[in-house]
């Protein structure tokens, strides 16, 4: 990226000075000579010491960055005092052209500038000066004499003239050279030129003084002006230095971003301020291949006229992996010195480390889309997964009118287990995927189709008609007929032969249908009756099912379910934990404990938490219920502590629990009863969770992490949170949920969120479980992509408290020596 081309008013404002001066120098030569009585010198010998006084200024003058370019310093203001006395006023300019001509030739000769435009521009503007230098004077001073008291005040006030006059004309051309403030620019030069031209305006004076008094103290100006040449020197070049690590500050404090791109440009500007560049070029070398990035300073035309000045590249690397190159052209061919080169270095290391953190962020936004997606969809068919059905179905079923009759089909691949162990998995996905495929095409606008299982498909129908009913409407009581032939329709399509595998094959399915009005129940439980209705026509051996009321026995079991947990609190044996132990993917030592709640119900049997815990959640009894399960869960804790095991307990906890400010309090008071650390008790969450009145949970957690307590993040993947809420809440471990493990061998989708999952596990820092594993083929899988730890029938099933610590005993036992252990009281 250039920046706007200024260069045509510079060049107007150029031939402007031009002309001036050579104006000034025709004009001041035709100037009568005067009594060169008044002079010390003859007249010639008077201009020729003017021309060499004029050139020496400049050829022990100074030259300071500025941006992209230099401002001169020279002792000129000196030279005109001296040249005013010893040559004839109107031949001043002249003299200084020609002098200034001289001194910058040679320089160019020298160091090797090469931009004439500029050279003819500065010594046009010092023969301008030198000409309000040499009027002014005149005008004050007259015919005075060399000893008159008059003189030196002319002189003073002519050199101030000359002063005012260059530098207008420096910053005119800076402004009109580069977009920036010109009190700015002003401010700038004049804290450079200032101090020295007073210092120039004493020694013409020291000087016309000797010239007048004793000449031989003119021997004495060498050493001195060496001395006041070099301590300003140095007052230039720390100026600039202070200068150039303020822009230091600035750029890099500018530099973090989120894209490549950003950083890059970001970079490339600081670059131009910090350094006072002509131009910079950046190559980076990341994943994805090689990106060129440019910019040039401001009032440059073109490329070549950028590179003009010297060139300094650095190499960018972080931790040793390269990130690309960093190429910077100085203003000034003269001017680059080690710090240069040094503080080049550091900003490259600057922005080697800000287009990593882009680079990483860009990956991070990229898993965290890929995610989104597979949280609503099924990996496999690209459907709508079982929880998207019901996330996407409520609010469908909330637009319609509420006496509107909708059904839900729930179509169940029969024997789909011998098509896997005829085929192998990848056949059987391949059924799956074509099936989803056919079900797709016969799907219509509006309607809803999901995989909700392993060999399950969902279809939710807002309006009911069958292919022969299709623009006929039906009246309430024909809904569940034509809902029927529409089951009957899809059983149909999906029987027609595929092939998969070589192999040429028809899938049977069987149907449950639901009907029922859209404002009397939501998407999950017209599922969970569809369900029912696919359990009974299997048992009566049907292809197609419906949903009848008394088939559902949990009806009147929810009634009674908040008295008869009221109950099960009293006695001692009806909320019971069951434990599973989570351990270390390669020596299979435990590492922690997960506590699953069931309930011993009297009547219907052991109960798991998905029977149960809703109707917890939604009253009064989450408070003793969380109770119960934290004493029981801590009490087991307890004794494989005594046994000498220091692996901490996981508990699932409420999303209410989180939003309930008293529930750090409720923990607190179980570890004080427990006599526990807090460090050895861990909470999990889900997703949706993280995400819910953020403000309370973020607090709830906040004062749960200052008692020590660590935090996990369960399911991970399959909820309604993104990424952000990963790096926004203090958790110490996240839990791979089982439905990516489960596919990661045979799905590439699936694997990659898998290994997404740790890789972003140990970016954070974080402890990272796998969950489900049941195969030594998934073990081995997990263990090639680095996950630590991972728990499931594999290792060791749920079991009762009385068994675990004798379970964990054996798994550290078995383990090989030595054991490097996860600590329950570090989160790392």
């Amino acid at each position: 990226m250039t920046a706007p081309v200024r260069a045509a008013p510079v060049r107007l404002l150029t031939a402007a000075v031009v002309l001036a001066a050579l104006t000034t120098v025709v004009l001041g030569a035709l100037q009568p000579i005067g009594h060169s009585a008044v002079r010390p010198l003859a007249t010639l010998d008077g201009i020729s010491v003017a021309v060499v006084l004029a050139a020496i200024a400049q050829l022990a003058g100074l030259r300071f960055r500025l941006g992209p370019d230099a401002v001169s310093v020279s002792w000129a203001e000196a030279a005109v005092v001296v040249g005013f006395v010893v040559a004839p006023p109107g031949w001043l300019p002249g003299a200084t052209l020609v002098g200034a001509g001289v001194a910058w030739l040679l320089l160019a000769w020298f160091t090797g500038i090469r931009n004439v435009a500029e050279i003819v521009h500065l010594v046009a503007s010092m023969t301008l000066g030198a000409a309000g230098a040499a009027l002014v004077t005149t005008l004050l001073a007259g015919d005075a004499p060399i000893q008159s008291a008059r003189l030196p005040l002319a002189l003073v006030a002519g050199a101030a003239v000359y002063l005012l006059i260059t530098f207008g004309l420096v910053v005119l051309t800076l402004v009109l050279h580069r977009d920036a403030e010109p009190a700015q620019i002003a401010a700038r030069v004049l804290y450079a030129k200032l101090p020295m031209s007073v210092g120039n305006v004493l020694v013409g004076l020291c000087a016309v003084f000797a010239l007048s008094r004793q000449p031989l103290w003119l021997l004495a100006f060498g050493p001195a002006l060496w001395l006041l040449h070099r301590t300003y020197r140095f007052h230039l070049r720390a100026a600039e230095e202070r200068r150039m690590w303020e822009a230091f500050a600035t750029a890099t404090a500018r530099l973090p971003g989120t894209s490549e791109a950003e950083v890059a440009h970001a970079g490339l500007r600081g670059a131009l301020d910090v350094f006072g560049a002509r131009r910079a070029e950046l190559e980076v070398r990341l994943e994805g291949g090689h990106r060129r990035y440019a910019q040039d300073g401001p009032g440059l035309e073109d490329t070549l006229a950028a590179r003009s000045g010297p060139a300094i590249t650095r190499s960018m690397a972080v931790a040793g992996r390269p990130v690309g190159e960093l190429t910077v052209w100085l203003g000034e061919p003269n001017l680059p010195v080690p710090q240069d080169e040094a503080a080049i270095t550091a900003y490259g290391e600057a922005l080697a480390g800000a287009l990593h953190d882009a680079a990483a962020h860009q990956r991070i936004e990229e898993l965290d889309t890929r995610a989104a997606w597979y949280r609503i969809r099924d990996p496999l068919t690209g459907l709508l997964n079982r929880g998207a059905f019901g996330t996407e179905g409520d609010p469908l079923l909330d637009s319609l009118e509420r006496d509107r009759q909708v059904a839900v089909l729930l179509l169940d691949v029969v024997d789909f287990r011998e098509v896997n162990s005829t085929l192998g998995h990848r056949g059987g996905d391949e059924v799956l995927r074509l099936v989803g495929r056919r079900l797709t095409d016969l799907s219509r606008v509006g309607e809803l189709l999901a995989r909700t299982g392993d060999d399950e498909f969902a279809l939710l129908l807002p309006t009911i008609t069958a292919v022969a009913d299709a623009g006929r409407p039906q009246s309430s009581a024909g809904q569940l007929p034509a809902a029927l032939r529409r089951a009957r329709e899809l059983v149909e399509q999906l029987r027609l032969p595929m092939e998969v595998a070589g192999v040429r094959l028809a899938v049977e399915v069987t149907v449950g249908v639901v009907v029922a009005r859209a404002g009397q129940v939501e998407a999950g439980e017209l599922l969970r009756r569809a369900s029912l209705a696919v359990g009974k026509a299997k048992e009566l051996g049907l292809t197609v099912g419906t949903y009848d009321s008394g088939q559902d026995a949990s009806s009147t079991d929810q009634l009674a379910l908040l008295a008869e947990l009221q109950d099960a609190f009293a006695a001692d044996d009806q909320i019971v934990l069951h434990l599973q132990p989570a351990v270390d993917l390669v020596t299979a030592a435990p590492t922690g404990v997960e506590a699953l709640v069931r309930w011993r119900h009297p009547r219907r049997g052991q109960l798991s938490p998905g029977d149960f815990l809703p109707a917890v959640e939604r009253s009064e009894l989450l408070i003793p219920f969380t109770r119960r399960v934290l004493d029981l869960a801590l009490s087991s804790a307890a004794d494989w502590a005594a046994s000498g095991i220091d692996v901490p307990v996981s508990v699932n906890v409420s999303a209410r629990s989180l939003t309930d400010p008293t529930f750090p309090v409720q923990v607190a008071e179980a570890l004080r009863r427990h006599r526990t650390p807090a460090s050895r008790l861990v909470l999990e969450i889900t997703e949706s969770v993280a995400v819910s009145e953020q403000e309370i949970v973020d607090e709830v957690l906040a004062r749960l992490r200052a008692l020590d307590v660590q935090i996990s993040l369960d399911d991970f993947g399959t909820g309604f949170s993104s990424l952000s809420s990963v790096t926004r809440m203090p958790f110490d471990e996240i839990k791979i949920d089982r439905s990516f493990v489960d596919e990661m061998i045979d799905s590439a989708a699936a694997g990659a969120v898998v290994r997404g999952a740790v890789e972003l596990g140990a970016r954070l820092g974080v402890r990272v479980v796998a969950e489900g594993i049941e195969t030594v083929e998934q073990r081995a899988a997990l263990i090639a992509l680095g996950c630590p730890t991972a728990q499931g029938y594999h290792f060791c099933k749920p079991m009762p408290a009385d068994k675990i610590v004798q379970a964990l005993s054996q798994l550290a036992e078995a383990a090989p020596a030595p054991v490097t252990r996860l600590r329950a009281d570090d989160a790392s």
